[in-house]
């Protein structure tokens, strides 16, 4: 959701990156520009393509979106319909609708709008009874329908699927949320763990949040000019928080970047926002797709997943995790990532063998849907694996612990009062990506972490090289005994994958970098310490006093080969991807140049205070 506003619109209005003859939809469809009535009175634009083969019955297979449900009239027709190809030919009702306050829709945009579950009136809406109401009015008034309907979606459309699953209307028979957005305080989007992903935010809501006084076809302006070419040097000179909001930037005409720097807290904007708690008894086919490099929906994915299977017992929820970036799996191919090279035509697979075959079997009743309940990319190996269950039952926790002189075992270390430490300085916080770029390095999540390995304020543990191949399936907890100098610092953990030092290169690698002692990220998370025992209620650090800080890093399965090393690398910033700690307790949005400050760390590990990273390993 929180991309490059260019990017998110090449996956918006249900179209797929796949090309096609400029005359394929036109011949093969019918297209209808209406308007759909909700039960409060407000009008949704609503977009449907039908088949023109009128002899036989179709399914309906819908999109909801804020980014444009376009091209807008009767005679403008897009290169695709639907989320791949293969279901274009296969020949539904396409149906594509802007959400209520955003383009050509009336009424008010929400940001995740919060679902109601109790009610009262008609003037009680949300996502699920908008879904409800223009379900109902299409059976009603399309031809040639089979009284079913499915909603696919990725990113924020994501969420529009997810949120029609409580309070389904009966003809809803299949849903596949893709990247959805999910808890934007814990791990999607906005924040990760309390800290603030700036990056992404400030650019993203300068291209989405901007007024409106009606239905329009196009936002004209952004809300504010910016084009940086060195987000990391550009970010640094604006400042604070507190800076965004000056003349030059937002100058607080943004409605929902204001509430982000409001709610600094998990307070009632945020659990509102949460659709998880309402994911109970959701017996309707599920289809949940995330990436293992997805930068901003990762954790939707994940725990949208997670929340149905366990809230719902007699569900029939399936998730697909593959080696995509977000929104990737829509891709015509998608064969390599960074220096990674998959083999294959991962994206394809997907749609055909699962995405397609999903929709066919429960909203057509042709073929059948075969899979298992977790298709899972499995890197490293580059293979595809099906599990019965996820994490798989044969994964178990196994603690590597941080030692001294850099090394990370599976032994419990000895001794008394063992730590390393460094020196956090808000003022030369450590980069999230080697290079110039004025926004988001997409193969951040898969990049060389050797560029910052030597900074003074990054520390690392390492593994001797693997006599045996190591796989991981699930999920991973960091567990760190700190003491800091002040009241408030950050930890940004990362799990890297070491490759030998005679590792002979590959095309794909990068200009300028050698593969061999390659460090490769796999997995990163960072925690606000403030947020260590609790989301809703911060709590400042007694300087010197040894405190545990423990969080969860999102699920893996990664192959760690014979010859690899396994690396932890711990630091306490990770810029311009999230903002600067002033590493002092307060309200950071609250926060001046004068209050940021510099912070000794000390990371333990003895007997008493074993730091150690916990991997799921598969036995």
């Amino acid at each position: 959701m929180r991309a490059v506003l260019t990017s998110l619109l090449m996956v918006a209005a249900f179209t797929s990156v796949a090309q096609n003859e400029p005359s394929y939809v036109k011949e093969h469809y019918n297209k209808m520009d209406t308007t759909i009535k909700m039960r409060d009175g407000i009008k949704l634009y609503t977009i449907i393509y039908t088949p023109k083969d009128a002899t036989k019955l179709y399914p309906f297979l819908m999109e909801r979106t804020p980014y444009s449900a376009g091209p807008y009239g009767k005679d403008n027709y897009p290169n695709e319909i639907g989320p791949n190809n293969s279901l274009m030919e296969e020949q539904y009702i396409f149906v594509v609708q802007d959400v209520r306050g955003r383009y050509m829709s009336e009424g008010n945009n929400l940001e995740v709008t919060p679902y109601i579950a109790n009610k009262k009136s008609k003037k009680d809406v949300d996502e699920s009874s908008d879904t409800y109401d223009t379900i109902d009015w299409l059976i009603k008034n399309v031809q040639h329908n089979n009284g079913r309907a499915g909603i696919v979606g990725i990113s924020y459309p994501g969420f529009y699927a997810t949120a029609s699953l409580p309070g389904a209307h009966p003809a809803l028979r299949a849903v596949s949320p893709q990247a959805p957005v999910t808890d934007e305080f814990i791990g999607d989007d906005a924040n990760h763990n309390g800290a603030f992903f700036l990056l992404d935010n400030f650019s993203f809501m300068n291209g989405f949040d901007m007024e409106r006084s009606g239905p329009v076809k196009d936002y004209e302006n952004p809300v504010f000019k910016s084009s940086p070419k060195n987000a990391y040097d550009f970010y640094l000179k604006m400042g604070t928080l507190k800076n965004t909001n000056s003349t030059t930037y937002y100058n607080n005409k943004s409605v929902i970047w204001n509430e982000y720097l409001k709610h600094d807290t998990y307070d009632a904007y945020w659990k509102a926002r949460n659709i998880r708690p309402y994911l109970t008894n959701i017996t309707i086919p599920t289809l949940v797709v995330g990436g293992w490099f997805d930068a901003e929906d990762l954790f939707g994915a994940l725990h949208t997943y997670e929340a149905i299977e366990k809230q719902s017992p007699k569900n029939n929820n399936h998730l697909v995790m593959g080696p995509w970036t977000h929104g990737a799996w829509e891709s015509n191919e998608w064969k390599k990532f960074g220096t990674h090279d998959f083999g294959s035509n991962t994206s394809k697979y997907f749609q055909d063998s699962l995405e397609t075959t999903f929709f066919n079997y429960y909203l057509k009743d042709k073929g059948n849907f075969a899979a298992a309940e977790a298709t899972v990319f499995e890197t490293g190996s580059n293979q595809w694996k099906s599990y019965s269950v996820w994490p798989p039952k044969n994964s178990t926790m196994v603690p590597y612990f941080l030692e001294s002189n850099q090394q990370l075992g599976v032994t419990k270390p000895g001794g008394t009062n063992s730590f390393t430490e460094y020196t956090s300085d808000p003022a030369k916080p450590v980069p999230y990506t080697n290079g110039t770029f004025g926004s988001r390095n997409n193969e951040y999540m898969a990049e060389d972490q050797r560029f910052v390995a030597s900074r003074p304020d990054v520390i690392l543990f390492e593994t001797p090289p693997l006599t045996d191949d190591i796989t991981l399936t699930g999920r991973i907890q960091a567990d760190l005994f700190v003491s800091i100098t002040g009241t408030d610092v950050d930890f940004i953990v990362k799990l890297i994958d070491v490759l030998p030092d005679d590792e002979p290169n590959i095309a794909t690698a990068p200009n300028g970098f050698q593969m061999a002692g390659y460090q490769q990220l796999v997995r990163a998370e960072v925690m606000r310490g403030k947020f260590r025992n609790s989301y809703e209620k911060p709590a400042a650090f007694v300087p010197g006093d040894v405190t545990e800080v423990k969080f969860e890093l999102n699920d893996v399965a990664h192959s760690f080969k014979k010859g690899h090393r396994i690396m932890v690398q711990v630091q306490s910033s990770w810029f311009p991807l999230i903002d600067r700690n002033p590493q002092k307790f307060m309200r950071i949005t609250d926060a001046i140049e004068n209050d940021f400050e510099k912070e000794n760390i000390k990371i333990y590990h003895d007997s008493v205070h074993a730091s150690h990273i916990s991997l799921p390993v598969i036995k």
